[in-house]
Formats: structure tokens, C-alpha cells, sequence
């Protein structure tokens, strides 16, 4: 620059002028807008729908569902007053003080998972948690087992007993050739919807016996041996819901022999493993007969009542097949089931159980637990069999003794129930069934004077 010449400043300040008042429209024009916004809602642009116009809800016609007949009990149950209440209906341990039982050894484990810094809260693969489902077949079939000592066997986590058996169904629905399932009768009140929705055709075989309050053991063989070839057969694995009649083991190889004769599928619902009779081997004896002979078949398994994981939900579904290869095959399949059903599984409870099967001295603790729990089951059985007879309730009340597991079937009918329900504030499902898990020593007396008023008054 010349050191002579002057800066022209006026030129500066002109350009300088003119940024600024293309700055202050800018401003301006955004308090305008601003303003307009405040002024009247978002909304007032967009149009009315056909459906906000509407007085009612476009959901109006839905009816009322019924309540389950099942957790229904419990319902009704919370709404009664009375301080001599019972709830025989909900299929869930009690103490003998009547409160819901955690386990020390789940105590423990969730404990030991807590103090794990290394633990994280990533999504389980579709399948689930590997370990778990190594473990859980092993608990099922035996660690013997050839099957799974050979890759012979797929195993899935699922949603407890029932996202097992519901996976299961589909699966069957997809790839099985015969999509009959027969169930016993009376069953467990979900697998009839359960396996419907999941796509197979739902017929009955004879199981139960009012008469003996027993096992209808020849029906069973004659409608099992007139069922299609290659049916599928659901078979509680033990303490059968909601009757509690379980076939011998004699009874359990002619099913086994029958059934394999004619390529009938099994499908075992194991849902009370150690829960029944104190023992895990005694009580999968059933399954692991079926999966000791070479052929195939379907369990599956839940922790709700044996590990008390009610609300975790945690079960695991296994197949035994031929070969490695199919098993492989079957697993890819499996995950085309549950990917658009829930995706993957929790993590949470089945940590808890794996933790428990791979650690000696806590599942030697789980033991000793599970067996205390079906001791106190089978005590609740003799007392109320004992206080019946004493009072000199008219029949038979051997049934009581002699079934097995969680329910008891009373023999009971609607009837009764309803006034024992209504005079007694007894509650349980209309077909008389009854969980002896909710009993105890200081209920067993009202139960008694309950059922000995109905059957008298009600004959």
C-alpha cells in the first residue's frame, strides 16, 4: 500500500452496513416465523382423520375376554376379604407359612453373577445361552446319553415350559409330515391352545379314570395304538398336570413300544423334573427310556417350579434325532421359528441356571432344596389324607397318597367347588383340582372341614 494513500473507510463501512442489515432481516424474518408458531398449533395443519372423528374407539366391538380359567383363581382370589382365604389353584411353591420361596442356592448364584465385573448385558444369540443348553439336555437325557455325547441332539432356550413347547409345535407344523398332536385327557389347560396356534391338528387320547381316580391305562393303549402312523404324542415326563396319575415304569415301556412301533412321535412336557418324587433321575426316567432306544423325539423343560424361576422364564427345548448332520440342520431351522417370534431369549435366569448345573457344590445344594420342596408336598399329601379319614369324609381318599407332584385331582366336581369356593373361601379350578404346594399344616384342618361339607351336602 502506498504509505500516502488513505484507507477508504467509507467503502468498508458500506459493505459493513450492508452484512448487517442483511443480518437483521434475517433475524427479523425468524422472530416473525417464531412468533407464527407460537401463535397457532402444529396440528392446526394437519387434517382430522377419518378415525378422530369417530365418538367411539375403532376398538369398540372388542368383547370382554374370560379370565384363564387357571391364574383366573388367583384373580378372584385377591379380591376376596376373608382372612381365611386358601388359593389351591395357582401351580406355585409355598412355605409352610403360605409365602413364595427363593431359593438360598438361586440366591447364590444371582450373587455370584452380580460380583462378576466381566458380565455383560449383549443380546444371547437366537439359540441362547450355549451353556445352558448343553447343561439342560444333559439334565434331561443323562449325562450318559448317547444321543448328546454324540452331537444327537439340538437344543434351544426358550421362553419356559411353554415358549418350549410352543416352539416345538411350530417347528412340527413346518417341517413334520403328520400335524395331529394328540394330548391326554385332561391336560394341562394351555396345550390345546398352545399347539393350535403354532399350527398342528389337536385330538385326545384316554388317560384318566374317574372311576379309580387312577390311570386308564388300557385306553390309553387302545387309543394310542389306533392313532395314525407318525402322530405325534404329548407325554408328561412325570407328576402329571392336572391329574398327578403317573404310568409305572413297567407301564412306561409298553407306551415306549407301542408308540415306536408305530413311528409315533413323542413330545414330552417336563415341567416338574425333581419336583415330583425328590429325585432328578427318577423323574426323567420316563424321557430318557424314549431317548436310550435310538429314536427321535421332542422334551420340553422348565425351571419355574424346580429351580422356583417362576418369573424368569427360563426353559429349553431338545430334539434327539438320527445324526449330527440332521440335528444341524434342524437347529437352523429352529432359529426361522423364534428369530420372528422373540427375537433371542433373556439372559438373566438362564445364567442363573447354568451357574447352578456347572458348579458341584451348588447344584449338590439345589438337591437337597428340590428334594425338601417335594417332601413337604408329599407331607401335605399323608396330612390331609390322614385328617379326611378322621373325620370320616365319605369315599375313598387313597387317590391322595397316590398320586404324585404338585396337583391333586380331588374328584371333586364343579358343584362342590363353587360351595366350597363360596362357604369356605377355599379357591381352585372347577375340575377340583388343587395344588398341594399351597396347602399346609394349618390349612389342612379348614380344607378338611371344607371338603367334608361338600360331598356330604353336595353328593
Amino acid at each position: 500500500m502506498n504509505p500516502t494513500s488513505k484507507p477508504n473507510f467509507d467503502a468498508h463501512s458500506s459493505t459493513l452496513s450492508s452484512s448487517s442489515s442483511a443480518s437483521d432481516r434475517r433475524l427479523n424474518a425468524l422472530v416473525r416465523h417464531l412468533a407464527a408458531e407460537e401463535s397457532s398449533s402444529p396440528m392446526d395443519s394437519i387434517s382430522a382423520s377419518p378415525t378422530a372423528a369417530r365418538a367411539d374407539s375403532v376398538f369398540a366391538h372388542v368383547v370382554q375376554g374370560p379370565e384363564d380359567p387357571i391364574l383366573g383363581v388367583t384373580v378372584a382370589y385377591n379380591k376376596d376379604q376373608s382372612p381365611n382365604k386358601v388359593n389351591l389353584g395357582v401351580g406355585a411353591y409355598r412355605t409352610e407359612e403360605g409365602k413364595p420361596l427363593v431359593l438360598n442356592v438361586v440366591r447364590k448364584a444371582e450373587q455370584k453373577l452380580v460380583n462378576d465385573m466381566s458380565r455383560v448385558k449383549e443380546y444371547l444369540p437366537i439359540v441362547g445361552l450355549a451353556e445352558f443348553n448343553k447343561l439342560s439336555a444333559r439334565l434331561i437325557l443323562g449325562a450318559d446319553c448317547p444321543a448328546v455325547n454324540e452331537n444327537r441332539v439340538t437344543t434351544v432356550q426358550c421362553l419356559s415350559g411353554t415358549g418350549s413347547l410352543r416352539v416345538g409345535g411350530e417347528f412340527l407344523a413346518r417341517h413334520y409330515h403328520e400335524r395331529t398332536i394328540y394330548i391326554p385327557t385332561p391336560t394341562w389347560g394351555n396345550h390345546i391352545k398352545v399347539f393350535t396356534l403354532a399350527g398342528l391338528s389337536v385330538k385326545t387320547y384316554r388317560y384318566y379314570d374317574p372311576a379309580t381316580r387312577g390311570l386308564n391305562f388300557q385306553g390309553l393303549l387302545e387309543d394310542l395304538g389306533a392313532a395314525p402312523a407318525g402322530a405325534v404324542v404329548l407325554l408328561h415326563a412325570c407328576a402329571h398336570n392336572p391329574t398327578g396319575v403317573d404310568p409305572t415304569l413297567e407301564q412306561w415301556e409298553q407306551i415306549r413300544q407301542l408308540m415306536r412301533s408305530r413311528a409315533l412321535l413323542p413330545f414330552f412336557d417336563s415341567a416338574y423334573q425333581g419336583f415330583a418324587s425328590g429325585s432328578l433321575d427318577a423323574d426323567a426316567q420316563s424321557v430318557r427310556r424314549f431317548a436310550a432306544d435310538g429314536g427321535e423325539l421332542l422334551v420340553a423343560q422348565s425351571y419355574a417350579k424346580n429351580m422356583g424361576l417362576y418369573g424368569e422364564r427360563v426353559g429349553a427345548l431338545s430334539i434327539v434325532l438320527k445324526t449330527s448332520g440332521v440335528a444341524a440342520k434342524v437347529e437352523s431351522q429352529l432359529k426361522l421359528v423364534i428369530r420372528p417370534m422373540y427375537s433371542n431369549p433373556p439372559i438373566h435366569g438362564a445364567s442363573i441356571v447354568a451357574t447352578i448345573l456347572k458348579d458341584k457344590d451348588l447344584f449338590n445344594e439345589w438337591t437337597i432344596e428340590l428334594k425338601a420342596m417335594a417332601d413337604r408336598i408329599i407331607s401335605m399329601r399323608h396330612q390331609l389324607f390322614d385328617s379326611l379319614r378322621a373325620k370320616g369324609t365319605p369315599g375313598d381318599w387313597s387317590h391322595i397318597i397316590k398320586q404324585i407332584g404338585m396337583f391333586t385331582f380331588t374328584g371333586l366336581n364343579p358343584e362342590q367347588v363353587a360351595f366350597m369356593t363360596k362357604e369356605y373361601h377355599i379357591y381352585m379350578t372347577s375340575d377340583g383340582r388343587i395344588s398341594m404346594a399351597g396347602l399346609s399344616s394349618r390349612t389342612v384342618p379348614h380344607l378338611t372341614e371344607a371338603i367334608h361339607a361338600a360331598v356330604t351336602r353336595l353328593a
